[in-house]
């Protein structure tokens, strides 16, 4: 790979921005893409965003870009656009921050001529990258000037960009996406970080292989099988359990409706037992409820334990006996065990408590 050093001042590169949804972001008078589709989405929190501003009205050296040479004299933003777009948005009067030694945060057009011309004539180091577009790609990942490491999602959508990531992108990838606006109380995690599309490709995909899904819808023209998908699994979990708790928030509700959606509950009924379960001391996973209520496995509730007095308890009274085999152990040979099931409304008490060998405890739990 080819690499020039140039300086640019914010003058020129804040000609021409643009952000558009639908077009991208652009500036340098057009001819700068500054998110390619390999790139993020914007993720500088206002801290962040200042800090650059700062950095500038104090003449101080701000870390260096790397813009990519096209093959049509063009360029676009391969490490630096956070910093990029910081810029722009500031010099177009999108936000304020503390200049000078005014004690209020003041835009770009509330400045005087000379801070303003300090800010426009400020040198920016940009590197030019002439080569392929593996060889772009390959910078893209390593470089990481900006300090915002990169999630595994990220790195997915630079690997598989195309066609298929922007559409995707589209879907999921915004504060005010659609899949925001329909999942945000049943998904975790941060849309502009890509957490919903890494969410729901793993749901969706073979065995949660989310590179192999992406590699064979690639080149489609979009993503509406992925986004309808994601519709069909929240409004499959909206219907199945009509009343929403906190606990219902960051569930893998994708793996469940892959396995479950064929059959026909009865939200009434599961509603009552939730409840009941709810209120159970002895359910400590309360998340776990959901899952329980589908696939009666108790692993997901993790059942309250027997406390060690309640153990040494039921030991004495024993005599250290196990009560299946009949030979004597030691107390820490020894485990405790519901006389009477959980699952049939047996409670984790001393009263129902007994002890039982660890073989023969882990013989009769797994029956």
């Amino acid at each position: 790979m080819k690499i020039e050093l140039k300086e640019i001042s914010i003058r020129e590169l804040a000609e021409g921005y643009e952000d558009n949804d639908e077009e991208g972001v652009v500036g340098y008078s057009g001819k700068l893409d500054i998110r390619p589709p390999y790139q993020r989405e914007f993720i500088y929190k206002d801290k962040q965003r200042d800090a650059v501003i700062n950095t500038i009205t104090n003449n101080f050296p701000l870390n260096v870009m790397y813009w990519a040479v096209r093959d049509d004299g063009n360029f676009e933003v391969i490490d630096g656009q956070q910093r990029t777009i910081s810029i722009c948005q500031y010099v177009e009067g999108d936000f304020s921050v503390k200049v000078g030694s005014f004690p209020e945060n003041r835009a770009f057009h509330n400045l005087q001529n000379d801070e303003q011309e300090q800010i426009l004539n400020y040198k920016l180091t940009v590197y030019l990258c002439s080569g392929a577009d593996s060889e772009k790609l390959e910078w893209f990942k390593t470089i990481n000037i900006a300090g915002e490491e990169l999630t595994d999602q990220e790195l997915h959508n630079a690997v598989y960009h195309g066609s298929w990531v922007s559409d995707a992108k589209r879907h999921f990838s915004k504060s005010n996406c659609p899949a925001y606006g329909l999942g945000k109380d049943y998904l975790s995690g941060a849309v502009n970080r890509q957490d919903y599309l890494e969410t729901t490709i793993k749901w969706i995909s073979k065995d949660g292989d989310i590179e192999n899904y992406m590699s064979e819808h690639q080149h489609e023209p979009n993503a509406n099988e992925l986004w309808l998908y994601f519709q069909t699994v929240i409004n499959w979990v909206k219907a199945v359990f009509p009343k929403y708790r906190k606990e219902m928030k960051g569930m893998q509700w994708g793996f469940l409706y892959n396995e479950f959606s064929s059959k026909n509950f009865d939200s009434t009924e599961l509603e009552k037992e939730i409840a009941e379960l709810m209120q159970d001391e002895d359910v400590t996973k309360k998340k776990g409820i959901y899952w329980y209520v589908l696939t009666r496995q108790e692993k997901y509730l993790n059942i309250r334990a027997f406390s060690p007095n309640q153990k040494r308890e039921a030991y004495e009274r024993q005599k250290g006996i196990c009560l299946v085999c009949n030979e004597h152990f030691e107390l820490e040979e020894m485990e405790g065990d519901h006389i009477t099931p959980w699952h049939e409304g047996g409670k984790t008490s001393a009263e129902n408590c007994q002890m039982l060998c660890i073989e023969d405890n882990r013989r009769k739990s797994g029956k």
